[in-house]
């Protein structure tokens, strides 16, 4: 039992604490956010480490034993998902500062943003169920304001989807909690997993409560066919509020159906788990198609963000241990590539004034740096060899080769074309074509703004090139979930 686990939610939360008594002082905002952001990453990294050296790492809040007590847990799953998190959250904070603008730093920004990152890292490191429902709530009521924060009226129309989808799914998950109880008598994730094993009877009822999880989960990760809120509502917001959405608020909703169907429903999975792959296909279609239909660049980066939950849900679906690899790989390449991406994105409004490619063109002569880094990204998003994507789904593939879902793979090769497709229509109509602006024209300035892309583009190709070093870490995780015995030995038997 180590108190190191406790404060990747600590940190961003006394720091929120702090930001809430000084909102008129946006340099010292903006300081102890950045700092507070940069020590967060380095205790990650450390937890990183420690859970590879010394196993997984449990916190018994308040001394009370589980199941009844609230207890923390970071295997080397949530380990990974806390630092992929932190990594991104930090430079979507410093492009923040040079985009966001003052009037919206002075009205509690960089507080509620400090509080979501509170609901993400404790939502990845919860050991229950009831307590994965409170964090849930703490990242969502932060979302809530800053997905109106600057009160536009593209904002407010949007937010008003956003936040009835999100509290109908509150409502649900505090039924399937309930019923899980009833059946269980316990919300521990771990004792979960020993009960639900033993039942020698029940399972229709926790077939019922599966899919009533995966309908939560699905809401929330944006999972076909409950995916219709997140375009409109992602695009609306300013872009580093975009970026930190789309890099990690669905992700926590795929992490959630990543822990409970890999760990606790494991009881049918004939019918559960070839729902999600069902599932997962079509999110990966409607992705796709979304994606390759629209001319607004945020638009087409929204539905990207899509095809990438079918993806790594996949993964998940097969239930084989090189499936997990690719999913756990595919998942932190993600989160790092789609924030450099948004950021990339919101650098290129920023300069055209608009959205719409048609109204783009011709940039590259003028932001060389942003053109080839936003080319880079887009070949790691593919997974262009040797580049971070291309990892991840060659371990996807190989696990439903195992699990036998070739039609899947199928679909999933067919998307990647289509992704690469929608991606470099950007490139292709964004910096090259006909200059549809010269620089004294430009609605805006780089400055400031491609540092952050070019560390996230950094860690992007490091984990690619370097994938020799994050395997083992993958590797280790996706034990976890393929023998979840070890993470029951680590939170009941210590």
């Amino acid at each position: 039992m180590t108190n190191l686990i406790i404060w990747p939610v600590l940190i961003p939360l006394l720091t929120g604490i702090l930001l809430l008594f000084a909102p008129k002082r946006v340099v010292f905002q903006r300081g102890l956010s950045t700092v507070s952001a940069a020590v967060l990453l380095v205790v990650n990294i450390f937890i990183v480490f420690t859970v590879q050296q010394q196993g997984i790492q449990t916190l018994q809040l308040g001394g009370w034993q589980p199941p009844f007590g609230i207890v923390l847990v970071t295997d080397m799953l949530a380990a990974l998902l806390i630092t992929a998190a932190a990594v991104v959250s930090l430079p979507i904070l410093v492009f923040s500062i040079y985009s966001i603008g003052k009037e919206r730093e002075r009205f509690y920004f960089y507080a509620f943003y400090q509080f979501l990152i509170v609901g993400v890292m404790g939502a990845f490191i919860t050991g229950d169920i009831f307590n994965l429902f409170v964090f849930f709530e703490v990242m969502l009521i932060s979302s809530y304001i800053l997905i109106v924060h600057g009160g536009t009226k593209k904002q407010l129309r949007e937010s008003f989807k956003y936040v009835l989808v999100n509290v109908i799914s509150s409502a649900f998950f505090v039924v399937g909690v309930a019923y899980l109880y009833a059946v269980t008598g316990t919300l521990n994730m771990a004792q979960l997993s020993e009960r639900i094993g033993s039942l020698d009877t029940g399972a229709p009822i926790l077939s019922v409560i599966a899919v009533l999880f995966l309908i939560v989960f699905g809401l929330k990760g944006a999972l076909f066919p409950l995916y219709f809120w997140l375009p409109a509502s992602y695009a609306a917001p300013p872009s580093p509020i975009a970026a930190i959405f789309g890099a990690l608020l669905t992700k926590v909703g795929i992490y959630s159906i990543f822990r409970t169907y890999s760990m606790i429903f494991t009881h049918d999975t004939a019918f559960t788990h070839q729902l999600l792959g069902i599932l997962a296909a079509l999110t990966m279609i409607i992705g796709v198609i979304g994606a390759v239909a629209h001319q607004d660049v945020k638009k087409i980066l929204v539905y990207n963000v899509i095809v990438a939950v079918g993806f790594v849900l996949f993964g998940v679906s097969t239930m084989t241990e090189t499936g997990y690899m690719g999913a756990i790989f595919y998942l932190f390449h993600d989160i790092i590539i789609k924030g450099a991406l948004f950021l990339m994105i919101g650098a290129l409004i920023t300069v055209a004034g608009s959205t719409h490619l048609k109204e783009m063109g011709g940039l590259i002569k003028h932001h060389p740096w942003l053109g080839w880094m936003f080319f880079t990204a887009v070949m790691a998003l593919v997974g262009v060899p040797p580049l971070s994507g291309f990892i991840g789904k060659l371990m996807l593939v190989q696990g439903g080769a195992e699990a036998g879902q070739y039609w899947i793979i199928a679909v999933m090769m067919a998307s990647s074309l289509l992704v690469l497709y929608s991606m470099i229509r950007i490139f292709l109509k964004g910096f090259y074509g006909k200059i549809k602006l010269e620089k004294a024209d430009q609605y805006g300035t780089t400055k400031g703004l491609l540092l952050p892309c070019a560390f996230l583009l950094t860690v992007s190709v490091l984990i690619g090139v370097g994938a020799e070093a994050v395997y083992p870490l993958a590797a280790t995780a996706a034990e976890t979930l393929y023998e979840p015995q070890i993470y029951i030995d680590a939170v009941l038997k210590e």
